[in-house]
């Protein structure tokens, strides 16, 4: 993986805190790289039923019509 600058300026930012403080900045980057990930993957899964979602609500919408309409008549 090629090191991009802002991974650069992460590093030496890290590198000038005490050893506990490094710890502790660790585990709350592992934490939000977590949290991250997760999201990235329900939007994944989100984006791939998308389009079976939005015919599931027209076909609803349009039953809908119909029940309505034949009450009416």
């Amino acid at each position: 993986m090629q090191t991009t600058p802002a991974i650069t300026t992460v590093t030496k930012m890290l590198e000038s805190l005490p050893e506990p403080a490094q710890d502790q900045v660790a585990e709350h980057l592992r934490e939000y790289i977590e949290d991250m990930r997760d999201d990235q993957q329900w939007d994944a899964a989100f984006a791939k039923t998308q389009p079976g979602l939005v015919d599931a609500a027209r076909r609803a919408r349009a039953q809908r019509r119909r029940v309505l309409g034949s009450e009416l008549s």
